[in-house]
């Protein structure tokens, strides 16, 4: 990877930072964006997996298996290739991912047959960790009393592309069918990734070691912390609830009220009503500490879920009122959360951050796809309350080991 023939830097560093040493807000809203970009890849297929299933012949049951095999790429792809950002100049390592995203997007809209498409949606996965790059760096760059807010409107980028690409997809499919989604993503990366190789700065790499030792040294970060291994099971717990409620609600928005993708797609602008918190949550985290965060986040979610299992027994006016509003609180509650367990993980070992978000946000993404695999098969099997029920069952569980924790 040094070998890349990126320049080390294109902009000077005072242009990149602000005249309290944090980030300027042109670099905060470049990092912004290529977190947003990065992230919403893995998410275009959820509210067009109807006419995916239909245009490439595939089961309702093996259509499923894009979002899970998307998520374990993604898993795969921070546990094996995000703590290069600690051996590495993290702008090479995000230049170099910005490329492979955009090859395998345009692989994805080409996909000539299901099987074809599956492959790809695997190296989705595994490319899109370029947004876990973006968010360390964010981090890197920001001093102390500043880091809980910045990494917080970073953030705020990464989760609206993730809840707006929902949006954008359905819209875009149901409009020019569900290739150009695809199309038009990578065309947005390579905007984003031409002003990256021009204003990025350069981060200097935490360590020298070898790649394998790299990788090696996770396990004794994951021993040598409980404040991150309780993090790690706590955001996966929440992540699990997450998605078995996106990978599930269009399918059951199609089969009981015969919701289209562009609708299902548009119930990801109030995920983003909560996304936009994540900036209060990262200064509720800088000033009342992180751990508050984390208990009412979780608190929100269980609350939330519990709230929606009564949706099958009200009317279709009711019901979509009912999950809009709660889509709102949960989204928040499970972003406010990632944001303050981001900060607490980011302040055990600044040597490390790479690797301590590798492990973070491959728990969490081992869980999302454990949520998506799961409730498929509960609403298929027993129904949307299950699902709901299930997401409650998971919150409860991430809240009892945040209200046990002492950080």
């Amino acid at each position: 990877m040094s070998s890349l023939p990126f320049p080390a830097s294109s902009s000077p560093s005072a242009a990149a930072h602000a005249r309290d040493g944090a980030p300027s807000a042109p670099l905060i809203v470049l990092l912004a964006a290529s977190a947003g970009l990065g992230a919403a890849s893995l998410y275009y297929s959820q509210p067009i997996l109807a006419p995916l299933a239909d245009d490439l012949h595939a089961s309702t049951g093996g259509i499923g298996a894009v979002p899970m095999l998307t998520q374990l790429g993604y898993a795969a792809g921070i546990l094996l290739l995000t703590p290069l950002g600690d051996r590495f100049d993290r702008r090479k390592v995000i230049l170099t991912k910005f490329v492979l995203l955009i090859a395998t997007l345009l692989l994805s809209g080409f996909a000539p047959g299901f099987p074809a498409f599956l492959a790809a949606s695997a190296l989705l996965g595994l490319t899109a960790t370029l947004a876990q790059d973006v968010v360390p760096m964010a981090a890197a760059l920001s001093p102390p009393d500043h880091r809980g807010r910045i990494v917080g409107q970073v953030m705020t980028g990464l989760l609206l592309g993730i809840l707006l690409s929902r949006v954008m997809s359905g819209v875009i499919a149901d409009l020019l069918g569900w290739r150009w989604v695809y199309g038009l993503a990578a065309l947005a990366l390579s905007i984003a990734g031409l002003a990256s190789w021009r204003w990025l700065p350069s981060s200097p790499p935490a360590t020298r070691t070898t790649y394998g030792a790299l990788l090696r040294s996770l396990g004794g970060l994951w021993r040598a912390w409980p404040t991150l291994r309780r993090a790690t099971v706590a955001q996966a717990l929440l992540a699990m609830a997450f998605s078995a409620f996106w990978s599930t609600l269009a399918v059951m928005l199609h089969q009981r009220f015969g919701i289209g993708s562009a609708i299902s797609g548009a119930f990801g602008l109030a995920g983003a009503a909560g996304a936009l918190a994540a900036p209060l949550a990262g200064r509720i985290a800088d000033k009342r500490g992180p751990g508050v965060v984390t208990k009412l986040g979780a608190l929100l979610t269980a609350v939330s879920f519990l709230a929606m299992s009564v949706t099958p027994w009200l009317d279709k006016s009711a019901a979509i009122a009912v999950l809009v509003v709660l889509a709102v609180v949960f989204d928040f509650g499970v972003q406010a959360t990632l944001v303050a367990h981001q900060t607490i993980v980011y302040g055990l070992d600044p040597a490390a951050r790479s690797r301590l978000n590798a492990l973070l946000f491959t728990g969490m993404f081992i869980g999302m796809a454990s949520g998506a695999a799961l409730g498929s098969v509960l609403l298929a099997s027993w129904g949307w309350i299950a699902v709901t029920l299930m997401a409650a069952v998971a919150s409860v569980a991430a809240l009892v080991i945040r209200l046990l924790a002492d950080e």
